[in-house]
């Protein structure tokens, strides 16, 4: 069962899922799971099991709200099986088992895969940064011969159409981030417009000049885009750090998508300028 579920986790994580798992460490008296027993959940799927019965509804639905309103987060919770069950630390339930079980709760999130769709200059710099962080990344390019970086998870030479052809919104949800870095600007401009058409929940971003981006609104706009959905579009992309250089705009992608991935506010005070 353990690696079963272990198996599962780690499938889903890979498939960009942000995942909940409940781990029974300790019992005493009755109780309907034993030590060690794991369930884990996404969304939308449930598997494994702490021992069935009220315990794994209230272990559900305790996982369902920590998976919508946490990022990574752990905590230790313990169920008196029996509604007279009393202390502070404990939760009663409507059981006769008159057992008591305590549980970790854990929701885990996945590290980040970042689609580079354009495989140039600003890519390979970028490349070596995410390599060096240990995260995953992908390289989808036109040209054959800059369609393949060392490292990269999935190397990917394809026109647009014949990409787009090959993906849905389900598939591309493995990617945490999705930049685009073409040589060509025009294939840029339909990578975007085929990306917000597929309601891509990740992170989109683009790289350019004001020009660039004002012309892909427009083309957007043109084809049926609302505004609405082109706000969450990062153009241009990294922090504002000054970065002229393809290494340079590395560092400051690289930073931003951290800053994003650990949900921190990079312009907000450090403690000492809270002083």
């Amino acid at each position: 069962m353990t690696k079963r579920v272990f198996s599962w986790v780690i499938e889903q994580l890979n498939l960009g899922q942000k995942v909940a798992i409940a781990s029974v460490l300790s019992t005493q008296g009755s109780v309907p799971g034993k030590t060690g027993a794991k369930l884990a959940l996404t969304r939308d799927k449930v598997t494994g099991t702490v021992g069935g019965a009220g315990l794994e509804l209230q272990v559900i639905s305790r996982l369902r709200d920590l998976l919508e309103h946490h990022h990574p987060f752990a905590e230790v919770i313990s169920f008196g099986l029996n509604k007279g069950a009393k202390g502070y630390e404990v939760i009663p339930l409507d059981s006769l088992c008159g057992g008591r079980v305590t549980l970790s709760l854990e929701v885990m999130i996945p590290m980040p895969h970042v689609l580079m769709m354009g495989g140039g200059h600003c890519a390979e710099a970028l490349s070596e940064i995410l390599a060096a962080l240990d995260w995953d990344f992908s390289v989808c390019d036109s040209r054959e011969e800059y369609a393949s970086l060392n490292g990269a998870k999935e190397n990917i030479h394809a026109s647009v159409e014949t990409f787009f052809e090959n993906e849905n919104a389900a598939s591309l949800s493995r990617f945490s981030d999705i930049l685009l870095l073409g040589h060509d600007w025009k294939e840029d401009e339909i990578r975007l417009i085929s990306l917000l058409g597929l309601n891509y929940e990740g992170r989109l971003g683009v790289i350019g000049s004001k020009s660039k981006w004002k012309a892909f609104v427009k083309a957007a706009n043109s084809a049926g885009i609302e505004n609405s959905s082109l706000e969450s579009v990062r153009c241009p992309i990294g922090l504002n750090i000054g970065a002229e250089t393809p290494e340079e705009i590395a560092v400051a992608v690289a930073a931003e998508i951290m800053g994003l991935y650990k949900q921190i506010q990079v312009t907000s005070p450090t403690w000492r300028q809270k002083e």
